[in-house]
């Protein structure tokens, strides 16, 4: 389970590794800000749109092959960037669609390996275990990046990116007898008995939750670095430090999560009480008027509580699932959601924050999308209480 795991946080350091290195890429490249914004978007933009193709792909070409394949070509789209040079833009933006797809393929079809490794009473808390794959990467990555910027510049984080992906990919290879039940394709239920689990409303409550949390934590990701940066004049290391730890502080929470689920807590219910306080600190947290230490504290605690929501709907294949196809089907749905609160979010708070001429506007859109939340989880709790409610 581990590998399968690992494989993902190999992954999240694509995601990681560019907020911190865009400055020496915009110098060096010669990068306006509205290029540089799409060298950090280009990876997830294939998953807005193909995530549920790619979960259903995953059905048919197997597990293992699908996770192997995409931690191969992600390390080989960034050892591709490597030559880049000023005037090419068009080939950063390549590796990163290419990096995009493997991430996708990972980020898909990791999870029906995490389940067949598991215990069967254990699924549930295992695909909670799995849901820290982003933050942990993403973290990891940035917390390198003080590291190697200076001395070796954006090419030595790519690289030690590609190495850290074929390492996982050989851990994935080598642990392959544990992940047998998911890893053959083909010969599978038909596409049509694979779709048949995304018809309950369940799914589509629970991707839209993780998908009004990704505008949420979203703001935050982009307005902490910011705000200490700009407004605070801290130094790269201090900028890269507290915007890790908020970042890392996901990880116990979707830890959290995972376990209260293992203990037959609603998914429903976790993501209406994680929304109710995420949009509280996240106001706190845009409040000009607060100490700084005070608003610091309220945006870690938010992203720790907020990462109850991915451990609470990832982890819900094992339960709404029949079949190994059928959970790669609800990740790539619960991908989705997520990449299009990310991208949905992203011009709501530009526009706002351009009408207002303040960046601490972007907390109305990050409140009124945890009242959303609220309401999606109590709709989900509500059908989960059904006779037909699965656990």
């Amino acid at each position: 389970m581990l590998a399968a795991v690992a494989g993902g946080v190999a992954v999240g350091m694509n995601v990681g590794k560019v907020p911190l290195a865009l400055p020496t890429l915009r110098t060096e490249l010669g990068l306006s800000l509205v290029q540089a914004g799409w060298v950090s978007a280009m990876l997830t933009t294939l998953a807005v749109v193909a995530a549920l193709g790619f979960g259903l792909a995953a059905g048919r070409i197997g597990a293992l092959r699908m996770v192997l394949g995409g931690l191969v070509l992600s390390a080989a789209a960034s050892l591709l960037a490597l030559p880049v040079g000023p005037g090419g833009l068009n080939l950063l933006l390549l590796t990163r669609f290419v990096e995009g797809a493997g991430f996708l393929a990972v980020a898909v079809a990791a999870p029906a390996l995490v389940s067949a490794a598991a215990a069967g009473a254990d699924r549930r808390f295992a695909l909670g275990v799995w849901s820290t794959y982003m933050p942990a990467g993403a973290g990891l990555a940035m917390a390198l990046s003080p590291l190697l910027l200076p001395g070796t510049g954006w090419r030595g984080l790519w690289a030690l990116t590609s190495v850290v992906l074929l390492v996982a990919a050989a851990a994935a290879w080598w642990q392959r007898r544990w992940y047998r039940p998911a890893a053959a394709g083909g010969h599978g239920p038909a596409p049509l008995a694979t779709l048949a689990v995304l018809r309950q409303p369940l799914p589509w409550l629970l991707s839209a939750g993780f998908g009004l949390w990704a505008v949420q934590h979203f703001a935050l990701i982009v307005w902490l670095p910011t705000m200490l940066k700009e407004q605070r004049g801290l130094s790269a290391g201090w900028v890269a430090l507290l915007t890790c730890v908020m970042l890392l502080a996901c990880v116990p929470g979707n830890l959290l999560g995972g376990a209260l689920v293992q203990r037959g807590v609603a998914r429903g219910q976790l993501l209406a009480l994680a929304h109710s306080a995420t949009g509280l600190l996240g106001l706190a947290f845009f409040l000009d008027g607060l100490p700084d230490g005070l608003r610091y504290a309220a945006c870690v605690a938010c992203s720790f509580i907020g990462g109850v929501m991915p451990a609470a709907v990832m982890s819900s294949s094992a339960a709404l699932a029949r079949s190994p196809q059928q959970i790669n089907a609800l990740q790539g749905l619960f991908m989705q959601g997520s990449q299009l609160g990310q991208f949905a979010g992203t011009p709501l708070i530009a526009a706002l924050v351009a009408a207002s001429g303040r960046w601490s506007s972007a907390g109305w859109v990050a409140a009124g999308a945890a009242i959303v939340g609220v309401a999606v989880g109590l709709v989900a709790w509500r059908i989960e209480r059904g006779p037909a409610a699965a656990r």
